[in-house]
């Protein structure tokens, strides 16, 4: 991200209307500059709907920023000519803030917005009994389970600052699990289809899924993420039909390399290869 304040003072002439200032066009150019930072938190063991509402949080504070600068922008616009209006750094970067959360949920099982609620294949009181939470979701996709040694990770991401395309932006979600994946020898690939990342999808009677993902946008800012299967206990997906996939299974590093995983140094490399397939670089942020 640039260091220094750039203040660029525009005269907003009767000509200057027909080839208006796009705001937008102008950060994307500025921000390939230099790569993009993205405020990394470790959330440790949380709650989903204490992780959830912070993921909406923080997506409303990015959108809230947006607006202010789009009114601004079309307030100048609707103005007419001979308007001066200066333009800082803040606002042609630093309008919205990416993010990198990175958690371990309680056992829960969620529910996309579009998922069949036929899929869980407990009841309400089995679930209690067996001290697992429930919670329908905004994200895509359908039922899938989030627990301990399992990489959750959520990236609230201003994608006007990358690219608006969200198959782009899922395909470089897999990229960073198949990159890591190759890191401990294994082959991780997409199948045709089906959002996430699999062992042998072309294989019948083999396919494995390792990272399951499903996200919401909002003004182009994402949220909800990807979960990643480390060491994760995988009987809790006996309990439903993963992802409302029938017939294929659920793996993890553990079971693929025969052998407990160091949990930490996977969070690592996954940072590493995140940076490198997003091209930006993760700062620390307090939590």
């Amino acid at each position: 991200m640039l260091r220094r304040s750039i203040h660029l003072s525009v005269h907003y002439s009767t000509f200057s209307l027909s080839v208006a200032f796009d705001l937008v066009k102008m950060q994307k150019y500025i921000c390939r500059m230099d790569k993009q930072q993205v405020i990394f938190r470790d959330l440790g063991n949380m709650e989903y709907k204490e992780a959830w509402d912070y993921q909406e949080k923080l997506l409303k504070e990015s959108a809230r920023r947006k607006s202010i600068v789009h009114s601004q922008q079309s307030t100048i616009i609707n103005e007419g000519s001979n308007q001066e209006y200066e333009l800082t750094t803040h606002d042609l970067q630093l309008t919205t803030e990416h993010h990198l959360l990175f958690v371990e949920h309680p056992p829960v099982y969620t529910l996309g917005k579009s998922g069949n609620i036929e899929n869980v294949l407990m009841s309400e009181e089995q679930l209690e009994e067996n001290g697992i939470q429930f919670f329908r979701t905004n994200r895509g996709g359908d039922i899938t389970f989030h627990g301990d040694q399992q990489i959750v990770g959520y990236p609230i991401l201003d994608l006007e600052k990358f690219y608006t395309d969200i198959g782009k932006y899922l395909r470089n979600l897999e990229e960073v699990i198949i990159q890591t994946m190759a890191d401990y020898g294994l082959k991780g690939a997409r199948s045709s289809g089906e959002t996430g990342v699999w062992l042998d999808p072309d294989i019948p009677g083999r396919e494995r899924k390792i990272c399951a993902m499903g996200v919401r946008t909002s003004r182009w800012i994402t949220m909800h993420g990807f979960a990643f299967n480390v060491n994760t206990d995988l009987s809790y997906f006996n309990n439903i039909i993963p992802c409302g996939i029938q017939n294929k299974q659920v793996t993890s590093l553990e079971k693929e390399l025969g052998k407990k995983i160091d949990f930490e140094e996977v969070k690592e490399r996954v940072k590493k290869n995140f940076e490198k397939v997003f091209e930006v670089e993760l700062v620390n942020g307090e939590w």
